[in-house]
């Protein structure tokens, strides 16, 4: 449920990067998400549990902190390529090129953390089954995108090879995601680490490729009439992302990406009905991008119907294990998070009364940006855009309070 609802935020997320394409700097729509990914990313895990959950559960596992860092570096860069991607090739084509992601995911899983070890071969069949169809998707949809792209074959390979490059480092990210959670830490602290690398990051490229910060902050007084839809996508990114560190912890990386990977429905749902990205397109064309996805969804459903069995759960123990034994963990507390129960049972963690100021603090920014925000120059469909906004509020409420229910947010 939680790689499912995953997909659906995650999909929307990327709308706003259209923008990009009336002529805003990939690097700016980029720091202008990653803004609203910092507020969120500090506004929903303290209404959620509240900071001093939070500081707790980061000072037991301070070795985390370099690789929650390192994570949040790997994403901002992945997130700046995609809006290349999307400028080039457009959001229906560029979404199943970096949801390649899953089989770079599903490599470092079995490679470092004993995933897939021990699993029936009937299992083995649908994850490398399912790997290889997402590769054919993906080659479909680059073929369609280089013979009938109206960018031109120059911009339809850089946006190729942007997605792909997208790919590759989000499917990396997921080393920190997955080793955080061997040590149980609650995905809720671990975001909150994940931040300050991808702010620093994107800060980082903008300054060194638009002429130093100077120049970046005038940009950004620029595009402030766009602001507020950027960060309301970095927002909805992060409920995504919440439901995808969720899904990693419980059902591992090679399961959970793959499930998170249908957001390629919702990208192509978003770009072809909202915003009617495959109308110029022929037939053949239209046909090609509809069944590279189907494909690529294929190759997910089946990587997912492959339940991990009792063998290879002990083989998931010994690297718990592994992660416990190397840095002093108590493997019994450890374990209650790994299987949800941490919380279960136990007094609610001390709440303070300025964490109401936080989220208070975020509305604010949202109201301060909705001010000055206007409608931009980019046609769309009203009726498909909240159909589809209400579908993701659906999967939000249904998914959120099965997850509370059944873990507290553990």
């Amino acid at each position: 449920m939680c790689g499912l609802a995953a997909g659906a935020w995650l999909g929307a997320a990327e709308a706003p990067t259209k923008l990009v394409t009336v002529g805003f700097s990939p690097f700016i729509i980029s720091l202008g998400m990653v803004a609203g990914v910092f507020v969120a990313r500090w506004t929903v895990p303290v209404a959620l549990k509240g900071t001093s959950f939070v500081m707790a559960d980061v000072k037991e596992k301070p070795h985390l902190i370099a690789w929650g860092l390192l994570a949040g570096m790997l994403w901002a860069v992945a997130n700046t390529l995609t809006v290349f991607a999307i400028r080039d090739v457009g959001l229906s084509i560029a979404f199943p090129l970096w949801n390649t992601n899953s089989l770079v995911g599903l490599f470092w899983g079995w490679l470092l953390f004993n995933e897939l070890r021990g699993s029936a071969t009937r299992d083995w069949v649908k994850v490398l089954g399912g790997a290889a169809a997402i590769v054919v998707g993906a080659c479909v949809l680059a073929y369609a995108t280089q013979q009938h792209s109206g960018g031109g074959p120059k911009n339809a390979t850089l946006g190729v090879l942007a997605a792909l490059g997208a790919g590759l480092l989000w499917g990396t990210m997921y080393i920190p995601y997955r080793k955080a959670y061997l040590s149980g830490m609650n995905p809720l602290s671990f975001v909150t680490i994940f931040t300050f690398g991808e702010l620093g990051t994107v800060l980082a490229l903008g300054a060194a490729f638009r002429g130093g910060l100077g120049n970046l902050w005038v940009e950004l007084g620029q595009a402030r009439p766009a602001m507020f839809w950027l960060f309301l996508g970095g927002f909805c990114w992060v409920l995504g992302d919440l439901f995808q560190q969720y899904a990693a912890k419980y059902i591992g990386i090679s399961r959970g990406i793959p499930l998170s990977n249908t957001n390629q429905i919702w990208g192509l749902a978003w770009g072809a009905l909202v915003f009617g990205e495959l109308t110029g397109l022929g037939l053949s064309a239209q046909l090609l991008v509809i069944g590279g996805s189907l494909i690529m969804i294929a190759g997910a459903i089946a990587i997912s119907f492959a339940e991990a069995p009792a063998s290879e759960q002990a083989s998931w123990k010994r690297a718990m294990q592994r992660e416990c034994d190397r840095y002093g963990l108590d493997e019994s507390s450890v374990a209650a998070a790994l299987r949800g129960e941490e919380a279960i049972g136990k007094a609610k963690p001390k709440r303070h009364w300025w964490e109401a100021l936080v989220v208070l603090a975020a509305i604010g920014i949202f109201i301060w940006l909705g001010l000055d925000a206007a409608r931009q120059q980019i046609v769309f469909s009203v009726p498909w855009m909240i159909v589809l906004a209400i579908a993701s509020f659906v999967a939000l409420v249904v998914c959120g309070v099965a997850l509370w229910r059944r873990t507290r947010f553990s």
